[in-house]
């Protein structure tokens, strides 16, 4: 089966839930070479954890080919603000007002409008970004009310080997709260469940392209 196959067979089974979802091709650590097929496809949302594969990746198509979205799904650093947002159309990571106020600088020096994700630390884990559950409310109301940011939605990377559904309805509920309408959650393995929760982006990688070495 190609990737090409592969990604029709995504779009069937998102099909069956009449869900609107937009799948993000997470394309970190493949070539250009590997990723061709899909671009000639016509599939325009592509996800990358870093800053400089995706400026080395991206750059050059990008002036070529407009439709593309390349989305930041990987942790922010704030020296490598200036360059995300040059790359990025959307980006899934952001955890900090530091980072908040960095992002709404740069933009605005490039007037450029990207579209923001909060990363909810959803399992309160100590290894992984994100705010704190306790935190989000007043994150989300600091963005809103200090930066000119396009908050459109939350995002969440559950504990592994826990039931997702459990972080999903967590999330989703966070967001209702807050009139958030986006939610990025859901990956190759739980990406179904993910969207009978509420999903609205999904971020498949392995299954399309394979395993990384």
């Amino acid at each position: 089966m190609t990737i090409v196959d592969k990604l029709k067979k995504i779009h069937n089974n998102i099909l069956s839930t009449a869900s609107r979802v937009t799948v993000i091709a997470v394309s970190k650590t493949f070539s250009l070479e590997n990723i061709q097929p899909l671009i000639d496809y016509g599939h325009i949302h592509y996800g990358e954890n870093r800053v400089t594969e995706a400026i080395q990746k991206w750059s050059e198509l990008l002036i070529k080919n407009k439709d593309l979205k390349i989305h930041l799904i990987g942790s922010l650093q704030t020296n490598k603000v200036k360059e995300a947002v040059k790359i990025f159309s959307y980006i899934h990571s952001l955890d900090s007002e530091r980072l908040a106020l960095k992002l709404h600088e740069e933009q605005k020096k490039i007037n450029k409008k990207i579209k923001y994700f909060i990363q909810i630390n959803i399992g309160n884990e100590n290894q992984k970004s994100g705010v704190t559950i306790n935190d989000a409310d007043n994150f989300i109301n600091f963005c809103r009310n200090n930066t000119s940011l396009d908050i459109i939605g939350l995002m969440c990377i559950p504990p592994l080997s826990k039931d997702g559904g459990l972080y999903f309805s967590r999330l989703k509920d966070i967001a209702k709260k807050n009139k958030i309408t986006e939610l990025s959650m859901g990956m190759s393995s739980d990406y179904m469940d993910a969207i009978k929760y509420g999903s609205t982006f999904v971020r498949i990688g392995s299954y399309i392209f394979g395993e990384r070495s």
